[in-house]
């Protein structure tokens, strides 16, 4: 079946109401102004000059990074001055991430080992507290489930992805949180809008698609080859679903297609009964089967 793109409404992109959503906030009681605690900087680069390599090899080790891929990815951290490390991680430290965690983060970004707090970490933070209005409590919370937000330029990428969440209704008491700030790395014209239009596609109408994701955000971080198309093939094919089920249960999108949906389809199919979606889905494989031998 060919499915024709359909066009993403004009509104979306008109810029004066881009523009005037984002400043706005319904029921507005904005948050005083969060300054963030900004820790000196580190010493001269000159006073590190005698210290040996392995030296920053052991603090790395101590913080559970992997040297091999620091090396590998941040080819300057050999010229890096330990105090100039350490001042990341006192950066970083200040924002309530604990130090257990800094392992993952620079595995995941290596970069961030030599980079200038001021430049690369704290514009992120204040606009995670100023901008985004994250409370500085679930800063960390945001961080460590998304440390990708920390190589985020926050003029080019993460300001114009909030106006873009904003403007598609994540506002009020669906506002971006600490659990939602994944969203903001996402780009918008390469990520977000052909997953929308994906489901658009579908035929779902606009309107249905943004309550989808207002339901479940989570769907502007599945892929649509890995995810979306499998998931809607097997639901319409194997499973002869409706896609209104799909509206008034996006969530199906969360589960995993081979360890849950297709087990627990093919459970009730050899047994020739049905069940609702979220009946089927979101209850313990225990409650599951005594739904099923209930209904037997």
């Amino acid at each position: 079946m060919i499915i024709r793109l359909q066009p993403f409404p004009q509104n979306l992109f008109a810029p004066s109401t881009i523009n005037s959503s984002a400043n706005s906030n319904p029921k507005s009681t904005r948050k005083p102004f969060h300054r963030v605690k900004v820790t000196a900087r580190p010493p001269p680069p000159s006073t590190d000059s005698g210290l040996r390599f392995h030296e920053k090899l052991k603090y790395l080790e101590s913080l559970q990074v992997n040297t091999t891929r620091a090396l590998e990815k941040n080819p300057h951290f050999r010229s890096t001055p330990l105090s100039t490390l350490k001042f990341v991680e006192r950066c970083l430290s200040s924002m309530g991430i604990e130090r257990s965690a800094f392992g993952r983060i620079f595995d995941m970004h290596p970069q961030l080992l030599t980079c200038d707090p001021y430049t690369h970490l704290y514009p992120v933070f204040d606009f995670l507290l100023n901008d985004v209005n994250i409370p500085f409590p679930d800063i960390r919370n945001s961080i460590v489930r998304c440390p990708r937000l920390l190589i985020c330029s926050v003029d080019d990428q993460l300001k114009p992805t909030l106006r873009f969440l904003r403007e598609l209704g994540f506002v009020g008491s669906n506002a971006i949180t600490s659990q939602t700030t994944v969203l903001l790395v996402s780009s918008v014209e390469g990520t977000l809008l052909p997953k929308l239009n994906y489901l658009m596609n579908l035929g779902f109408e606009f309107d249905d698609v943004v309550m989808m994701v207002l339901r479940s955000p989570g769907l502007l971080t599945f892929s649509i080859e890995n995810n979306f198309k499998p998931k809607v093939e097997y639901f319409v094919k194997e499973m002869n679903g409706d896609l209104a089920e799909l509206k008034k249960f996006p969530q199906y999108f969360s589960f995993s297609l081979e360890d849950k949906i297709k087990h627990r389809h093919r459970h009730l199919a050899q047994y020739g009964i049905s069940l609702p979606l979220p009946d089927m889905l979101k209850v313990s494989e225990e409650k599951f089967k005594t739904l099923v031998t209930d209904m037997l």
